[in-house]
């Protein structure tokens, strides 16, 4: 059964809401914006290829990364883009391990000075990771130097945008990456196209190819199905976290008890604690 969908926009952070809007064959100038705004580059990326989703390491049993962008410009540098929805205790050693398919893939047979063109991760999170500062949404890592922290190797670049952290009113932005953080964050909310974006003619496009009933059919039903895995998966999260808090602080109330029960008697701890006389009685046992 199909779901009846009440907002205008498609969500950005569905896997078909990202790939319909980033990963659009027919719209890349999109991605190339998006890209040219996000990444210090010396020179401009003009044109992408979009390339296999599914790259295979070396050797048959390696196993399989799977990318939601995996793209290349006219210089041949790697962008790998990836939107992580739940929090992930290992994505920055997963974001490394996806990198390492792109370095295997420009070894070249025979002679080789082992040159390698530029590759580019970058993380869209819609949560915080863990050790980084509250106020800051965008980090940029490079190799360094830990002596003089200058960039020791400037071929392999991460960019993590943590999306929670963006906070800003369509008033308070002040560049075009704002706008593109600023459309992600709240484009399953809107209704129209912001006062702010109406000039810009690649957003407007973001905004047109993003539209529900501009879809086809067979994409409405796509997004209908990855739009109901992603409730379904937040539903399951959600209680799994209201269980282990109430497991938690039951827990924690039997500790409590158990500690009382050499300075009270049984009734005064079952009115501290909530605990019935007969649990208490069954904790002194």
């Amino acid at each position: 059964m199909c779901m009846t969908i009440k907002e205008k926009y498609i969500d950005p952070f569905t896997d078909f809401g990202f790939k319909q809007i980033f990963g659009n064959e027919n719209h890349k100038n999109i991605l190339i914006s998006f890209l040219n705004d996000l990444l210090d580059l010396q020179y401009k990326i003009v044109s992408i290829e979009y390339r296999n989703l599914e790259q295979l390491g070396l050797n048959i049993v390696d196993r399989k990364a799977v990318y939601d962008i995996y793209c290349t410009d006219e210089k041949e540098n790697n962008f790998i883009v990836e939107l992580q929805r739940g929090k992930q205790k290992y994505f920055k050693d997963r974001s490394v391990y996806y990198t390492s398919f792109p370095i295997q893939e420009q070894s070249k047979k025979g002679t080789w000075d082992y040159s390698l063109k530029k590759i580019y991760f970058i993380g869209i999170l819609e949560f915080e990771l863990e050790n980084t500062d509250k106020d800051k949404y965008l980090s940029k890592v490079q190799l360094c130097d830990t002596q003089t922290n200058e960039v020791f190797y400037d071929k392999l670049t991460y960019y993590y945008i943590e999306m929670p952290k963006f906070k800003k009113t369509e008033k308070e932005l002040s560049n075009h990456l704002e706008y593109w953080l600023y459309y992600l964050n709240n484009l399953n909310n809107l209704t129209q196209i912001p006062e702010k974006f109406k000039e810009d003619k690649v957003l407007n496009e973001a905004f047109d190819i993003a539209e529900f009933l501009a879809l086809d059919e067979d994409k409405q039903f796509a997004y209908q199905q990855d739009l109901k895995a992603r409730n379904d998966y937040k539903n399951v999260m959600d209680y799994a976290v209201e269980m282990a808090t109430e497991d938690g602080i039951q827990k924690g109330i039997l500790t409590i008890a158990k500690n009382l029960l050499d300075v009270l008697d049984n009734e005064t701890i079952s009115l501290k604690t909530g605990l019935s006389v007969k649990k208490i009685e069954s904790l002194r046992k």
